[in-house]
């Protein structure tokens, strides 16, 4: 009974840690999107004023 309680365990930390990872990498995903926009936004933004 003891060695099935540690396999609930292990498997439940192993559940865990890979939801917290994944929340993390999701919230990571968001950021690193809206980085990109920003940095497309500024190439426009300098695009255009070095035309004028």
């Amino acid at each position: 009974m003891p060695a099935l309680l540690i396999i609930a365990i292990v498997v439940g930390l192993v559940l865990l840690f890979s939801g917290i990872f994944v929340a993390a990498l999701k919230f990571l995903l968001f950021i690193g999107l809206i980085l990109i926009v920003l940095a497309i936004v500024g190439w426009i933004v300098r695009q255009v004023r070095s035309r004028v």
